[in-house]
């Protein structure tokens, strides 16, 4: 153990907690610790678990005892409407595991955020760089605490400089398995627009989530990085690719409607269904050298074929949606072996084609879309007014 780096995630009983603690134990030169106020629901395999809310005042001792390297904070709730006691979580919380971190001298901290913390204005350029000014904390209530949480994390860097902090600013999340505001959005029979409003927007999968993550983990990247798939597109596209059947709004009446109910009723901010919120990702490329796998269009076309709604579908549609899945499968394994030898260098030589044979091959093997793990790819409660943990996105 002395000779491997000690890894802490918090809210390792989160969805992204568990999955970013899983992605990493399967490094050899790591060990993992998870972190979390309750226990896990179901055991995580060879992790090294101990039981204490983020905000405990021993967490420094604990830091410097076990000779944290690097902590992945993923502890998060996420609520529509403001609330004292997820402000207590996710802000105080995030200020007490980052001094305890500097006292301790943790080297390194890796913060999950959200391209929502820029806030959805009619005034939005194309692509917004990380140094945009952060106009969220008119939104939902996760937003504004990532917005605070975000203030402190610029304060952090000038008092803390020694510690490398690096913040993850994740575009809509979509996946078949993650529950985020947009995964909410899309998996209603209809996805109600406002009419007259078709904003740019970027998503990224679930499977990338973890990814960057874990490559932020293995790579000193200190700064803030916008991390979205390839390719923004209309929100009437993505409904599309969602396979859902858009129903278009009145805005007066859709706000009318929210002010009335409440922030409940709508999974996204409606400001985010009316003005685009694009990141600039060359830093993402260039800078923490991160590719995501999924283009926008396969993490959508995914997602609809992973959803309810398919079972409805006739059996050509089902094929059809087989047929590019594999087909995009194929396409993201050609692109990371393409970046896999670009970046060996000019002199790692192309793998061998092996000899053609006979074969049998299994036609679920591909279509059960697990990561290439010979690429380089380390990838919240019920839904409602408090939809649960890490699910910001």
């Amino acid at each position: 153990m002395t000779d491997k780096r000690v890894i802490l995630v918090d809210g390792v009983c989160g969805y992204w907690g568990r999955r970013v603690a899983e992605r990493l134990l399967m490094q050899d030169d790591v060990h993992v610790i998870g972190l979390d106020a309750e226990p896990p629901e179901e055991e995580i395999k060879d992790l090294d678990f101990i039981q204490a809310d983020i905000r405990n005042p021993l967490l420094v001792e604990l830091f410097r005892e076990e000779q944290v390297d690097t902590i992945c904070h993923l502890a998060f709730k996420e609520s529509v409407r403001v609330s004292e006691t997820t402000f207590d979580l996710n802000v105080m919380g995030t200020m007490k595991v980052f001094g305890a971190a500097a006292e301790a001298g943790v080297r390194k901290v890796i913060y999950m955020s959200s391209t929502a913390v820029y806030g959805a204005e009619p005034g939005n350029s194309a692509f917004l760089r990380e140094e945009h000014p952060l106009n969220g904390k008119n939104g939902y209530g996760y937003v504004r605490d990532l917005v605070e949480t975000e203030g402190f994390c610029s304060g952090f860097r000038g008092q803390a400089p020694d510690v490398i902090l690096t913040v993850l600013r994740f575009a809509h999340i979509i996946g078949p398995k993650c529950d985020t505001p947009m995964t909410r959005f899309l998996r209603e029979e209809t996805a109600p627009l406002l009419m007259g409003f078709d904003p740019m927007m970027q998503v990224i999968h679930e499977d990338d989530v973890v990814a960057a993550i874990v490559h932020a983990v293995n790579r000193d990247a200190p700064g803030t990085f916008n991390i979205a798939a390839d390719g923004p597109l209309p929100l009437m596209k993505i409904v599309g690719l969602a396979g859902k059947v858009p129903i278009p709004v009145l805005h007066p009446l859709a706000y009318f409607a929210v002010s009335l109910i409440g922030p409940s009723i709508a999974p996204l901010d409606l400001n985010y269904l009316r003005y685009p919120v694009v990141g600039d990702v060359r830093r993402m490329r260039e800078e923490l050298a991160f590719t995501p796998q999924y283009t926008a269009e396969e993490a959508l076309r995914e997602f609809a074929a992973q959803s309810r709604l398919r079972q409805y579908l006739p059996e050509e549609s089902a094929l059809a949606f087989d047929e590019q899945r594999l087909r995009d499968t194929i396409e993201r394994r050609k692109r990371a072996r393409e970046l896999a030898r670009q970046q060996a260098g000019p002199l790692a030589a192309p793998r061998r084609r092996a000899r053609r044979t006979k074969e049998v091959v299994s036609p679920l093997d591909d279509l059960m879309f697990e990561p290439d793990m010979s690429a380089d790819v380390p990838v919240m409660e019920t839904p409602g007014d408090d939809a649960g943990e890490n699910g910001h996105g």
